[in-house]
């Protein structure tokens, strides 16, 4: 495969990766703003302290949504370390988030609903951008090279392992692309010999 091509796989790789946080983060979103506005609404819990609840309640939404889609075909060995280092970035993106927030609420006294919703959007933000990066490397990391997800378990969006055939597009090869995993390529020279071989048994 040229550089070009294996640029695109990688690239691919990477838009799939971005949606699919994306999604998981948009119902975050989602979670992390409801449960803020309805502790705001009918606690006394302070601005603030209501908003880090939300975000660790948002927090465990986004652990299942990454680890059972997002990141499924990602090593799954070490559980203990993945939710350690998971909730230690969280810890690190919810100081960030509500950092924003608390700034904009005891530094400036904007604190209107209007004003700390808009706020805590901006903190999440910023706070996303840090735990795509995080995630990506620390949490869910890439299987090692030559290792695979059990049967049943692997992703629709992970090519086949090395040298598994694959219907009507023969067989795969690795490339060294997109974190090592195996690309398809054409195999033409496998169906050439299987002719070959059926001609003589037909004369």
């Amino acid at each position: 495969m040229s550089e070009r091509g294996a640029l695109r796989v990688r690239l691919d790789l990477l838009a799939r990766e971005v949606a699919k946080f994306g999604v998981v983060g948009a119902v975050g979103l989602v979670v992390n703003i409801a449960v803020s506005n309805l502790l705001w609404r009918y606690t006394d819990i302070p601005t603030v302290r209501a908003g880090l609840l939300a975000t660790l309640v948002a927090i465990l939404c986004n652990y299942v949504g990454f680890r059972y889609w997002t990141y499924r075909d990602r090593d799954k060995t070490g559980r203990t370390r993945e939710l350690t280092l998971f909730l230690l970035f969280s810890v690190v993106g919810a100081v960030i988030e509500t950092g924003v927030l608390y700034a904009a609420t005891y530094g400036f006294g904007w604190d209107t609903p209007v004003q700390s919703n808009v706020f805590k959007i901006v903190g999440i933000g910023i706070a996303t951008l840090f735990r795509f990066w995080s995630y990506r490397t620390w949490v869910f990391r890439a299987l090692p090279d030559g290792e695979t997800l059990p049967a049943g378990e692997a992703s629709a969006d992970v090519p086949p392992a090395d040298g598994e055939a694959l219907p009507d597009k023969g067989v795969v090869t690795t490339e060294g692309v997109a974190q090592g995993r195996a690309v398809p390529v054409p195999a033409p020279a496998q169906a050439a010999a299987v002719r070959a071989e059926a001609d003589p048994a037909r004369r």
